[in-house]
C-alpha cells in the first residue's frame, strides 16, 4: 500500500512520454552531470504528472464527487452549455482548475449512462479565464444520473499548455460514479453543470477527482 503511494501506477497516455525522457535522460548523463540531472528531474515530473492512482469512491447517487483533482476557481448559476442544446436550462456550474502538478486523470460525477459526447476545436486561453469555457479546446460529456431529468454535463477544457483531450468512454455506455473518463495533457480545467442540487464545496477549495463531494441533495 505506501509502495502504491509512492510509485502509482500511470495513465497508458504516459508510457511514451516516460520513454522519451528517459532515453533522453540516459544520453544526456552520458554527455554532462549538470544536464542529466536536470532531465532527470524532469522524467520524475512526467511520471507522477500521468500517475493514476485508484481511489476510495463514495457510491452513492445523493452526492456528486468531483470530476478532476486541482482547486475550485468558480461556482456560478448559469444556462446549460449551447453545444448540447441545454441554453434554456439553468445549471450550477462548477469548475476545477488543475495545474501541471496534478493528477489529470477525470473521472464521472455519478452513475449513469453517456448520453452524448461532443468534441470541440478552439483556443488555448489560461483555463483558469472565464471565456476558457466558451472558446479552448473542449470536449463534453452529458450524462444522464439516476436522480434529475437534466442530467449532468462534464467539460474538460485544454488549457495554456494542454494540446490533447483523450476519451476513454463511448456514447451509451454505462458508467459508474468515480470511474475514469479520460484525460488532459498538461494544465486545464474541468466543469461540471447540474442543478437540483446544494453545492457543497467553497471557491479556493483544494479536491480531489473521485473522493471530493462537490453537490448533494
Amino acid at each position: 500500500m505506501m509502495l502504491e503511494k509512492i510509485f502509482p501506477k500511470i495513465h497508458q497516455e504516459g508510457y511514451k512520454f516516460l520513454i522519451i525522457s528517459g532515453l533522453l535522460t540516459l544520453i544526456l548523463w552520458s554527455m554532462s552531470n549538470f544536464f542529466g540531472f536536470i532531465f532527470t528531474l524532469i522524467t520524475i515530473w512526467v511520471y507522477y504528472f500521468f500517475r493514476d492512482p485508484e481511489r476510495k469512491i463514495i457510491e452513492d447517487d445523493n452526492y456528486l464527487v468531483s470530476p478532476a483533482d486541482g482547486v475550485i476557481c468558480a461556482i456560478n448559476e448559469t444556462n446549460g452549455p449551447i453545444e448540447l442544446g441545454l441554453e434554456n436550462k439553468k445549471f450550477t456550474k462548477v469548475s476545477v482548475f488543475m495545474n501541471v502538478f496534478d493528477c489529470h486523470v477525470n473521472r464521472s460525477p455519478s452513475n449513469g449512462e453517456i448520453e452524448d459526447i461532443l468534441y470541440k476545436p478552439g483556443k488555448f486561453f489560461n483555463a483558469s479565464l472565464d471565456k476558457a469555457s466558451e472558446e479552448n479546446e473542449r470536449n463534453y460529456f452529458k450524462i444522464k444520473d439516476n436522480k434529475t431529468d437534466d442530467g449532468i454535463v462534464v467539460v474538460q477544457i485544454a488549457g495554456l499548455v494542454a494540446r490533447r483531450i483523450i476519451t476513454q468512454i463511448n456514447k451509451k455506455q454505462k458508467i459508474a460514479q468515480g470511474q475514469r473518463i479520460g484525460m488532459i495533457r498538461f494544465g486545464s480545467r474541468v466543469d461540471v453543470y447540474y442543478n437540483k442540487r446544494k453545492t457543497i464545496v467553497k471557491l479556493g477549495q483544494n479536491v480531489i477527482a473521485g473522493e471530493s463531494l462537490i453537490a448533494s441533495f
